[in-house]
């Protein structure tokens, strides 16, 4: 094909072998897009085309993915807003007859079907970061952090110290959308029993609150981790020596762990194991 479909939000280029679709950036632009960029469809990740009426005079055009096919929509898990679907295209209702035209074009060259035995859909790049409400998340493409605020995390969580879990440790993520109750970022570890335990309480996740864990930060971030889990091949990680933390930073989270000593939250000896640890990386 090689030709253009433009509509609100996004343009389609359609190619021998894969769509690329490009996002626009404004403010009217979901956010989700914007942090996309661009999406490329290889044709083999695609099982269908469907062409329906939209809202006030529009139609939309969309892809269907084969299950599995694509890092970002596994990790969403059907929690995506219509308007947040990155395979939409709403285009004018005068614009059907050119979108039918492009549909069927499609159509024609899809040949595969059902469950995809891998990713097809390049994940998010790396690194990738995000604030959520207990902590700071980052992800350099062998290992996710998190790094606690003392302002947000539990004591369990604080308990436990800031968090490094190597992509070979994995079996998965847990997305739950920001936009919904008890939204939040767990890491499946492969060692870790089935009682994971609430999010708020569990080293091995981050929750969401109003303004932090945004989907157009935190869904990246999930896919990127999850493919890199899928890959057959993830990066090793590398033994490096601790870096030196900010003393501001060190004295903060004693003083927090201190308050929680005081509090009766943490034992003696919690206290004092904490404290000689984090004084070790001053």
């Amino acid at each position: 094909m090689g030709d253009v479909l433009a509509g609100f939000h996004a343009a389609w280029e359609f190619g021998s072998d894969s769509v690329l679709i490009r996002y626009e950036r404004g403010i009217r632009t979901p956010k989700l897009f914007q942090a996309l960029g661009e999406r490329r469809v290889p044709l083999e990740a695609i099982e269908g085309v469907t062409l329906a009426p939209g809202k006030r005079g529009t139609v939309v055009l969309r892809i269907e993915l084969r299950p599995g096919a694509d890092p970002l929509m596994e990790a969403a898990a059907g929690q995506l807003k219509e308007s947040s679907d990155p395979y939409r295209l709403v285009l004018p209702a005068e614009r059907e007859t050119l979108a039918e035209y492009y549909a069927d074009e499609l159509r024609a060259q899809l040949t595969e079907s059902g469950p995809a035995e891998r990713h097809l859909v390049a994940a998010p790049e790396t690194p990738l970061r995000f604030k959520a409400y207990d902590g700071k998340a980052t992800f350099d493409g062998s290992a996710v952090s998190f790094r606690w605020f003392w302002t947000g995390a539990s004591s369990a969580k604080w308990k436990a110290g800031d968090q490094r879990f190597p992509v070979g440790e994995l079996s998965g993520v847990e997305w739950r959308s920001p936009e919904v109750f008890e939204g939040h970022l767990r890491l499946l570890r492969r060692d870790a029993g089935a009682a994971a335990g609430q999010p708020d309480q569990d080293p091995a996740a981050v929750v969401f609150g109003l303004g932090y864990g945004p989907v157009h930060e935190s869904l990246p971030f999930a896919a990127a981790v999850l493919a890199a889990v899928r890959s057959c091949a993830p990066v090793p990680a590398i033994s490096t020596a601790r870096a030196r933390r900010d003393p501001a930073d060190i004295a903060d989270r004693i003083r927090h762990l201190g308050e929680l000593h005081q509090a009766g939250l943490v034992t003696d000896e919690e206290f004092s194991s904490k404290k000689a640890e984090l004084l070790a990386e001053l």
